[in-house]
């Protein structure tokens, strides 16, 4: 088993509940769901490393390898892996913790390349850190 199927990788940027109103009528949590949650996640933590705004500009392949069910606690883990001139790659995993359990399990992961632009909505440069 790969160790980045044991422990989550990166900061923990968000924790949200799964409620009856993301899922289908089976209690599985739509995938947009999940997905809709790491790209807010990503956005909070490019917009505190570029020190502004940000947007996304690209999600790579993402498939799902287990399911969220209603009552699950979706936990959204990050690692910015790369820093360019004015975008940043931030790998992402989404991890279930189970209703009433303390058992994790990973749901899904992709990297999310996010932008830094200034107010007139131009790209622009990463600041050092």
């Amino acid at each position: 088993m790969n160790r980045s199927d044991v422990n989550p990788v990166g900061d923990l940027t968000l924790r949200t509940l799964a409620m009856p109103a993301d899922a289908n009528a089976a209690g599985d949590i739509f995938g947009g769901w999940v997905m809709a949650q790491m790209d807010l996640a990503c956005g909070i933590r490019a917009a505190e490393r570029a020190k502004g705004r940000v947007v996304t500009a690209a999600v790579k392949e993402m498939s799902f390898a287990k399911p969220m069910k209603v009552g699950d606690t979706l936990c959204i883990y990050i690692d910015i892996t790369k820093v360019g001139r004015s975008s940043m790659t931030l790998r992402v995993e989404a991890w279930a913790q189970r209703y009433l359990s303390d058992l994790m399990e990973r749901v899904t992961h992709a990297d999310f390349v996010m932008v830094a632009l200034d107010t007139d909505g131009k790209p622009k440069a990463v600041p050092a850190e």
